[in-house]
């Protein structure tokens, strides 16, 4: 299985191209959901194409169908009950990701940001997440989704400050509804739509799409987060009354 990887990520296109299209050969659907729901509440999944896999998905949404169905091949089918189904799947597989971030950092707290770095474990990326909820508060969890690494490390800051379960509970259904959704449906009516009008395929196209949507998606936020001119308190009246 490694050599096979390792053949497989060595042999022509970009690497995040190669790792989906390895994920879709070989684990497929399954596969899929682990991958979401590891970025989306484990510390080990913050590497993670996410945004990526899932555009991939849309446009290889013929061979997770079949696959679901226990149908051979990848051929394209009209968008239906099998279509909804995964989609409904991956959307739960995000939102356990996140319930289980939360939980692990509402009981481990402060604990979190005394540990030292490890290959695993980045405080930076922490401290980045904690710093991008203090801006947006209740809507990190929301926005975070369309975030790389944020959105592993969002849901964790949220249970470390103790952010309201019922609150937490509905921005990450919605973020969740809102980033499976919007990609997956994205990837597969764009390849339907190519593949009909010009006789084309997405499917060796799928690094260069996916970095121009996070690009778009993430620059404008990220600009304002660590770039943008931040208000700087006025002095405290040091002056004491006799």
């Amino acid at each position: 299985m490694e050599s096979l990887l390792h053949i497989h990520l060595l042999d022509g296109g970009g690497f995040i191209q190669r790792f989906i299209s390895w994920i879709i050969d070989n684990g497929g659907l399954y596969f899929l959901l682990f991958v979401i729901f590891a970025e989306t509440g484990l510390f080990v999944g913050f590497f993670l194409p996410g945004d990526s896999l899932l555009f991939a998905a849309g446009i290889f949404m013929g061979r997770l169908v079949n696959e679901l169905a226990g149908l051979p091949g990848d051929t394209q089918h009209p968008f239906g009950f099998y279509h909804v189904l995964i989609i409904l799947m991956v959307i739960i597989a995000s939102v356990i990701g996140n319930m289980v971030g939360y939980w692990f950092g509402y009981k481990t707290g402060p604990l979190l940001f005394e540990r030292r770095d490890t290959w695993i474990f980045k405080k930076k990326h922490l401290i980045r997440a904690k710093d991008f909820y203090d801006h947006y508060g209740k809507a990190t969890i929301f926005l975070a989704k369309f975030l790389p690494i944020i959105r592993t490390f969002a849901p964790i800051v949220a249970g470390i400050v103790r952010m309201s379960k019922p609150h937490f509970i509905f921005y990450n259904i919605a973020g969740s509804i809102a980033w499976v959704s919007s990609m997956m449906l994205g990837g597969f009516f764009l390849q339907t739509w190519v593949e009909n009008k010009f006789g084309l395929s997405l499917k060796d196209h799928i690094e260069a799409i996916t970095i121009v949507i996070i690009l778009v998606t993430t620059l404008p936020v990220l600009y304002k987060l660590f770039f943008a001119k931040k208000q700087v308190p006025p002095p405290a009246d040091t002056n004491v009354n006799p």
